[in-house]
């Protein structure tokens, strides 16, 4: 007699937004059918309806496909009425949410995880995705099967990609002609950022475009310097204007100038803003606690009375602080741009910021480089991440805080300045009078700290905080190896 398969869900798998795990190691396809069902009895929950309509898609995994039927499964047996977009990027899903007017989405991503982990963005309210409290309330329903019964449906929407990708193009006519390398590292970006820049009316060169779920280069991550090292050599040898790279579920961007030099996406997002602040006066914008600490100062901005909040790192927190604050864009270092009325639809779509760069780029008559001279020059670490147990991480930063808090108060020096200033909205970041910085949080989707430092002073600044931190790490004996370290 074979043995009849146990419903497995590792528990850690519930995070602070999203869902993510290793299948088969963490999640089965059993555990997936469950999901579905603790998700639909969610919606039912908020929606007060019987027959909720949830939009899903996934995203180009070899296994995205057999996991989305599992989780489909799970959503009609509670009444959910399903309306299946296909193969999608999760501003894909967000965007149809919008345009058919549904209750729900269950986007089928692991995002720039490496191969073998799945999971789901999801979202009831229309443009926002889960926040740690729906994630609970979810982790609590899923685990102790408190399902409803209902009887759902499932449909197929056809071609919902050409009408997600006319609505970007329709809106955003350019007409000086940029030449843009478009990057996707073989992932699901790649059946759309191409279309929809040369749509817009870009020379597009293409690279690793076609898509392979082996990811044969290398990940598909903004982030990660492997692909923006790819993209810089590609804009050099084109001689192209900007170069763009998409991850894998297509909600971010990272940019390239056209001297092949790595933008981070903060400072893109100070530029963006910078632009927009001309014909929006008095707006407010949201950058998470990882970004530069030039907006708080920026003369642009604070000439046009606009103002920044700092706020966690996550595109769940940014998303929700731009739509309670009503602010006009918020904007992540990790690529997550989000565009409000009349710009967007709140949610972060990563061909939409770098539709915005282009705007940029036909708004001034400038090459990047030098529309990025523009701005003051700092010194800043890519964001780092050192390994640290999911069960652990948390208490370590607490920790972590306490000892910050009391170097501020005794006046204990780094690099020869005292703290003048702390922010713990998410983890710790510490400033010194020359608005130089340091940042430790814990990760939100992996088992690891992350930690940032910039100086507008020197490089030999930054090093230093960044010494400063490691030493505490070290200190605590739980951090392991860094994923990538100055």
């Amino acid at each position: 007699m074979s043995k009849i398969e146990e419903t497995h869900i590792n528990p850690l798998g519930f995070r602070e937004y999203d869902a993510r795990w290793l299948y088969k190691k963490d999640i089965n396809e059993l555990g997936i059918e469950n999901l579905g069902k603790g998700l639909g009895t969610q919606i039912i929950i908020h929606t007060k309806k019987k027959n909720p309509r949830v939009i899903v898609g996934h995203d180009y995994r070899s296994y995205s496909e057999k996991i989305k039927s599992y989780l489909k499964k799970g959503l009609i047996s509670t009444g959910c009425y399903i309306e299946d977009v296909g193969l999608a990027l999760s501003p894909t899903v967000y965007f149809a949410q919008f345009n058919l007017n549904a209750d729900a989405v269950a986007m089928v991503t692991a995002s720039h995880n490496e191969n073998g982990w799945t999971g789901v963005k999801m979202g009831i309210q229309k443009g926002l995705t889960h926040t740690p409290n729906e994630m609970k309330e979810l982790k609590e329903i899923t685990l102790n099967k408190k399902f409803t019964k209902g009887n759902g449906n499932e449909k197929k929407i056809n071609n919902f990609q050409k009408i997600y990708k006319e609505d970007l193009i329709n809106k955003n006519k350019i007409n000086k002609k940029i030449k843009a390398v478009v990057a996707c590292g073989n992932g699901t970006a790649g059946v759309f950022a191409p279309d929809i820049l040369k749509g817009i009316g870009c020379e597009v060169i293409e690279l690793d475009c076609k898509l392979d779920w082996t990811f044969p280069k290398y990940n598909p991550n903004p982030e990660d310097l492997e692909m923006l090292d790819a993209i810089s050599i590609a804009v050099k040898k084109n001689k192209a204007d900007i170069g763009f790279g998409f991850d894998g579920d297509g909600d971010r961007v990272g940019v390239i100038d056209n001297k092949g030099n790595e933008i981070f996406s903060d400072k893109i997002g100070l530029l963006i803003a910078r632009d927009l602040s001309t014909k929006h006066n008095g707006s407010k914008f949201v950058v998470d606690v990882k970004s530069t600490g030039l907006y708080a100062k920026d003369k642009i901005l604070l000439e046009n009375n606009c103002k920044t909040i700092y706020w966690k790192t996550g595109h769940s927190h940014i998303k929700r602080k731009v739509n309670t604050e009503k602010a006009l864009a918020g904007f992540e270092k990790s690529g997550h741009f989000f565009f409000n009325e009349p710009l967007g639809y709140g949610y972060d779509d990563g061909i939409n910021s770098a539709i915005h760069v282009c705007h940029l780029l036909n708004n001034k008559n400038k090459k990047m480089n030098e529309i990025m001279n523009e701005l003051p020059n700092t010194y800043q670490t890519p964001t780092m991440a050192p390994f640290c147990k999911d069960e652990e991480k948390y208490e370590v930063v607490d920790n972590l805080v306490k000892q910050v808090k009391d170097i501020k108060n005794n006046k204990t020096k780094i690099d020869n300045q005292i703290i003048t200033e702390v922010l713990t909205v998410n983890g710790i970041r510490f400033s010194f009078a020359d608005g130089s910085w340091g940042l430790i949080r814990a990760s939100s989707n992996k088992p690891s700290l992350v930690v940032v430092t910039e100086s507008p002073t020197s490089n030999s600044r930054k090093k230093k905080i960044f010494d400063f931190i490691d030493g505490l790490l070290q200190n605590t004996g739980k951090i392991g190896k860094y994923d990538q370290k100055i």
